[in-house]
Formats: C-alpha cells, sequence, structure tokens
C-alpha cells in the first residue's frame, strides 16, 4: 500500500536550515549555512554521491539510510521555493528519477529530464499534487521532498503517514524550525517511533504518523483528582 512519507535533517535543537532571508543566490544565504552543517553527513555517503554522478563516499549504515530513502518513493512532492532552488544545481538529469509534482500558484508546462526526472506544476494545492503524485507512483511510496514547510503544511492536514528525522548532534540557536505545526491549544499529533538508528554523525528516527488527537488532563493516579474542574 502506498504511503506518503517525508524524511528532513534536521539540527538537535529543531531547525531544518538557518534563518530564511533573501539573498538572490541561496548557496550564500542565511539559510544555506545551516542547512549544509546538517546534511553534511549525506554528502558524504557513496549512495548520494553516486545519484550526483560523483565518486567516492563512504558505505557503512548512514550510506544504507541514504540508499533506502532513493529506493522507497515512486514519485515526489515539493513546494515551489525548493524547486526553484535546485533546478539549476540539479541540471539535466537531477537526482529524483522519478516524477516530481511542485506545488505552486505559477503555471508551467511540464518538464522532461534525463534519468525519468519529470516535473509536473500544480497550482490546486498540496493534496492535488500527492492525489496525482500516488497515480504516478504505482505500488511504491509518495515521498514529500520539502522544503520544510511543505512538510509542516502536510503535517497540519493529516496528509503524512511516515516521517523520518535525521538528528544531527549540533545546535543552530535559531532558524527555520520544521515542526512548528498549526495545532489547536488543548491538541496534538501522537507518533509512534518504529525505528531508531544511532551513528556518530547522526541518529535516524522513524516515527510513524497516528494522527491528531485532544491533550486530556490525568489524575496523576488521584493525588489531583477533582482539582481540574
Amino acid at each position: 500500500m502506498t504511503k506518503i512519507i517525508a524524511q528532513l535533517c534536521v539540527s538537535l535543537d529543531g531547525f531544518y536550515s538557518g534563518p530564511r532571508d533573501d539573498e538572490p543566490n541561496w548557496f550564500k544565504s542565511t539559510e544555506a549555512a545551516g542547512f549544509f552543517r546538517i546534511t553534511r553527513w549525506v554528502t558524504e555517503s557513496m549512495a548520494w554521491r553516486g545519484r550526483q554522478h560523483l565518486e567516492g563516499g563512504e558505505a557503512n549504515v548512514d550510506d544504507e539510510i541514504i540508499a533506502e530513502s532513493f529506493a522507497r518513493p515512486g514519485a515526489y512532492v515539493m513546494g515551489r521555493r525548493m524547486f526553484d532552488g535546485g533546478e539549476r544545481p540539479w541540471g539535466e538529469e537531477p537526482p529524483f528519477r522519478n516524477p516530481v509534482f511542485v506545488v505552486t500558484h505559477r503555471e508551467r508546462e511540464r518538464l522532461e529530464r534525463l534519468g525519468g526526472t519529470s516535473f509536473t506544476f500544480v497550482t490546486e494545492g498540496l493534496e492535488a499534487a500527492i492525489e496525482q503524485a500516488r497515480a504516478a507512483a504505482g505500488e511504491k511510496d509518495v515521498a514529500i521532498a520539502g522544503g520544510g514547510t511543505m512538510i509542516q503544511q502536510a503535517l497540519s492536514l493529516g496528509l503524512l503517514d511516515e516521517l523520518e528525522l535525521h538528528v544531527v548532534p549540533v545546535l543552530l540557536g535559531r532558524g527555520q524550525r520544521l515542526l512548528d505545526v498549526d495545532l489547536g491549544d488543548r491538541e496534538g499529533i501522537e507518533l509512534v517511533v518504529e525505528r531508531t538508528v544511532a551513528t556518530p554523525e547522526v541518529t535516524h528516527i522513524r516515527y510513524r504518523i497516528e494522527g491528531r488527537a485532544p491533550l486530556v488532563l490525568d489524575s496523576r493516579g488521584g493525588k489531583y483528582e477533582g482539582l481540574a474542574g
């Protein structure tokens, strides 16, 4: 059964990049500085480097996690801002090798790239993009590639089945925080840990998303019973 999945690298204090700014060259921005630090372990892996047509890389547990992340999806969904930042660096043969559906307000013709990647621009919103991606994925999963705001939106709307966080042992102090989702005052999103893999560079935690649930006060074993009323 097709799952809607997402993964993202985050710092120990929960940021997936540095603070957002309007620097035209994203690679010189404050965002990029934080992002490059928490994704450093990715670029050292053989699986990632192979997708970029680069030589070298390490074959280890982190590399296996990266290889798995490429193998699972049959289609991707991403935001327009991520596409705009990646279109030129990805070049004529992007690393996705599957259909990608870009959520945007600006219409654009479908792009075909080498290696099996295509970009379809969806102006009807995230849910419509996910449905098109699900149809294209066959029996494989649909991965929300990002950016972080797109994953936040999917969490808030209850569209994600699984979230994997790659937690890097660094404190960024400020930046764009992933898990600032839109919830009510007495409401939470419940998750269940399905897998934890720890290495010196990063801890990989995979969660199954159970969904929204009310935050209910308990009696602490009867000691505070009656006080909540």
